[in-house]
């Protein structure tokens, strides 16, 4: 069984940073595709981006584009969501999902384990 554990969410002021941190267990990491996600209250839940294998390809949602970066540690099994110029409407709780499949890291149903989420506040 393949767990995530989220951490490092919080409180921060608009502007500020935060890194997220996605602990996987298990001897398999590497061969996950990872992703975050986040859903705010009342709304779908949403791409923010991915990362392959080797951690040499990212993808990331329109959002978040030139604000967030994802990166990995094989040796960690870690992968982490650097944060910077928060918005207000980043707000939400943040997931990290690892997938076995190749294709559609953009969506959600290609994912096939999920941490618990942790939560981001961005105040104004």
């Amino acid at each position: 069984q393949v767990q995530l554990v989220e951490s490092g969410g919080g409180l921060v002021q608009a502007g500020g940073s935060l890194r997220l941190s996605c602990a996987v267990s298990g001897r398999t990491f590497n061969r996950y595709k990872m992703g975050w996600f986040r859903q705010a209250p009342g709304k779908e839940r949403e791409f923010v981006g991915a990362i392959r294998r080797s951690g040499g390809t990212t993808y990331y949602g329109d959002s978040v584009k030139g604000r967030f970066t994802i990166s990995r540690d094989n040796v960690k099994n870690t992968v982490y969501l650097q944060m910077n110029s928060l918005k207000p409407e980043d707000t939400a709780v943040y997931y990290c999902a690892a997938s076995t499949g190749d294709y559609g890291l953009g969506s959600h149903q290609n994912y096939d384990y999920w941490g618990q989420g942790t939560q981001v506040t961005v105040s104004s």
